[in-house]
């Protein structure tokens, strides 16, 4: 059996084991790795790693077969120097990473926010009153995580920025507060 390992977020894993990636990757077993780059800041693209070359037979015509051989794939392939090149993934997943630990940190203080999980990367999530979930949305973009138990994710990027978590920390504020007064006036 072949072990493909989905990379979409595995600057963000590294950053925060603080380990090399290959500790989890080639010397965990992994095989063939899909290594992310528009979730670390690039405009487009993914690299498929060959860690097991056996394990890769005919990869290089699959890419064709599946209609996903860029045309100048040297402008794709660009954006992975820049990125890879004095570990700027390494800097933009750390720093995904910590703006998720301000979130997390600021949420853990409000009263009716309920975190689920530990923050370990660059996501957060929690359950929210009946409702909340809705009119933030009308301002920011998040998902829910499970539906039926009102769990949502929060998930920050390379982009993020103190202002925008503090931004969003007191839109949850503002929320909860109209929430828990139109609830003691009904």
């Amino acid at each position: 059996m072949k072990l493909h390992m989905d990379g979409a977020r595995l600057a963000n894993a590294a950053a925060h084991l603080d380990v090399p990636l290959r500790a989890f990757t080639r010397d965990a077993g992994v095989d063939i790795l899909s290594f992310g780059g528009t979730k670390n800041g690039l405009l487009y693209g993914e690299v498929v790693v060959a860690l097991n070359p056996e394990a890769a037979h005919g990869l290089k015509f699959l890419r064709k077969m599946n209609m996903q051989l860029a045309s100048k794939m040297r402008f794709l392939s660009a954006q992975f120097i820049a990125l890879l090149d004095g570990d700027l993934w390494l800097r933009s997943a750390s720093h995904a990473n910590a703006m998720a630990a301000r979130l997390r940190c600021a949420v853990d203080t409000i009263e009716g926010v309920e975190p689920t999980q530990k923050t370990e990367s660059n996501g957060v999530f929690a359950v929210l009153p009946a409702g909340i979930a809705d009119r933030l949305r009308e301002s920011f973009r998040f998902y829910d995580w499970d539906e039926a138990a009102r769990e949502v994710r929060w998930m920050c990027s390379f982009d993020t920025s103190e202002d925008d978590v503090d931004a969003f920390v007191a839109a949850i504020r503002r929320e909860l507060a109209a929430h828990h007064a139109g609830k003691e006036a009904g």
